[in-house]
């Protein structure tokens, strides 16, 4: 299988906080969506920033369409879109001033393309950027992102605070975008149900850790929550417990396969889950 992006035993520590990246690994396969989940201060924007060699690793390795990027590997770069939740661009340009400035800086411009995501999105290319509500602004930066033909698209909480339809408009783009077999889309991201939409594959990262990365499909049709009195949560098999959480009164069991486990255990009741559900058992839940 051909990788867009592979991460080995990524580490970052910050002496002067308590934070830290440990021995991080995943792989994006080539031409999917991979979904980037974790909780405010997880580690996803700091891992993002070591992928793009804007933060200094202490050791691992990252490859992005195969090879290592260094400081120097500026073709590398033009196959890369970045999209960070923020203000992308100085806000007295304009997106036409902003067009001569990207046509100088990638050789793989297309003038065009961007010209038709600026009217797909109605965006005025006369307007100043600073006077772009939040999801004008953030549809501009995936222009940018789009219009250097890149193969690899890495977003960082970009459809953060976006109201629904806006949020579905840029979904379209990126599935059409990932539609071609040659790209890639890396989409961190805390709004869950987007991923739900969109993800090939969900990596969950808590603390600097990851702590599970499944395909989207595994995730909504076969991983399952056990609900058990404690009569029948202290007969469980360890090894069929991802993690657990006690409740008022009974417990909540995250397993990974719902037909085995109805199975195996008949007279509990299992229920499908959701991605937010089993985000809050992984972060909040134990381990037996």
């Amino acid at each position: 299988m051909d990788y867009a992006l592979e991460l080995k035993d990524v580490s970052k520590v910050y002496m002067k906080s308590d934070f830290a990246l440990e021995k991080i690994s995943f792989s994006l396969p080539s031409g999917s969506i991979m979904g980037f989940v974790g909780e405010n201060g997880a580690g996803k924007t700091t891992t993002i920033g070591c992928i793009l060699n804007t933060i200094f690793k202490d050791s691992g390795t990252i490859k992005l369409l195969g090879k290592e990027m260094l400081d120097e590997d500026t073709e590398l770069r033009e196959d890369i879109g970045v999209v960070y939740d923020g203000d992308n661009f100085p806000g007295y340009l304009t997106a036409f001033q902003l067009e001569d400035i990207m046509r100088s800086s990638y050789k793989n411009w297309d003038n065009t393309l961007f010209q038709k995501y600026l009217k797909t999105f109605d965006l005025n290319k006369n307007q100043k950027i600073k006077t772009y509500s939040k999801g004008m602004t953030m549809k501009l930066s995936i222009a940018v992102a789009l219009a250097h033909h890149p193969k690899l698209l890495i977003l960082d909480e970009a459809t953060s605070g976006l109201d629904p339809i806006m949020r579905d408009e840029i979904l379209d783009v990126l599935l059409d975008f990932v539609g071609e077999e040659c790209h890639s889309i890396l989409l961190s991201s805390h709004i869950t149900s987007d991923l739900e939409k969109v993800a090939d594959y969900i990596t969950f990262i808590h603390k600097g850790k990851i702590i599970l990365t499944a395909s989207k499909d595994d995730l909504v049709y076969k991983y399952a929550i056990m609900r058990c009195k404690e009569s029948q949560f202290s007969i469980l098999d360890s090894n069929d417990i991802i993690a657990y959480r006690k409740r008022d009164y009974q417990i909540d069991v995250l397993v990974s396969d719902k037909k085995y486990a109805q199975r195996k255990y008949k007279d509990i009741v299992i229920d499908c889950t959701t991605i937010d559900e089993i985000m809050l058992l992984l972060v909040k839940g134990e381990r037996k």
